[in-house]
């Protein structure tokens, strides 16, 4: 099987993933607005659940940003910071995959791969990265809330030993 071959595999799940994170935040757009529950506007005002016009930076599946209600998955995604996030991935991916193939670390049977590169580095190389790029924000507006963990690790002023009345300096009845 060649590296194409397998690459079309792993990202068509990747691009599945996606679209479902697409639909699933389109669909909740009649539930509130607001990125978590917070009720306010989300980005830049815009309707919960609607993907909000933008420059397509995560694949052809997924533009612009999503704004998830309350009732469904996580907060906003912001596609500007995927795109920064996704152009300083592949610079770095392009710089240390040459490196690593260019010091003999890894190499690649010719016959598996396209024969494009970047640098010496095969452009089958960059799926992994494209991936992540995609998958991780998609699965960020997929996934549940946890209702606890806005609170998690705080503990309440009158649990501390300086917030209770038997705990003054003086130690003896007031």
């Amino acid at each position: 099987m060649t590296y194409w071959a397998l690459n079309v595999f792993f990202l068509g799940a990747v691009a599945v993933v996606a679209v479902l994170a697409v639909l699933r935040a389109w669909r909740s757009g009649s539930r509130g607005t607001g990125a978590r529950g917070t009720g306010g506007g989300g980005a830049g005002g815009a309707v919960a659940g609607r993907i909000v016009a933008g420059p397509a930076v995560a694949g052809p599946a997924v533009a612009g940003r999503i704004v998830a209600g309350p009732a469904v998955a996580g907060p906003a995604v912001s596609w500007p910071a995927v795109g920064i996030a996704a152009a300083l991935l592949l610079v770095m991916t392009a710089v240390f995959d040459n490196i690593m193939i260019g010091v003999g670390l890894v190499g690649y049977d010719e016959t598996l791969i396209s024969g494009a590169f970047i640098g010496i580095a095969p452009l089958e190389d960059f799926a992994y990265t494209v991936a992540a790029v995609v998958l991780l924000p998609s699965l960020w507006a997929l996934l549940p809330v946890s209702s606890g963990s806005a609170s998690a690790g705080t503990d309440s002023p009158s649990a501390s030993p300086s917030a209770s009345p038997s705990a003054s300096p003086s130690g003896g009845d007031a």
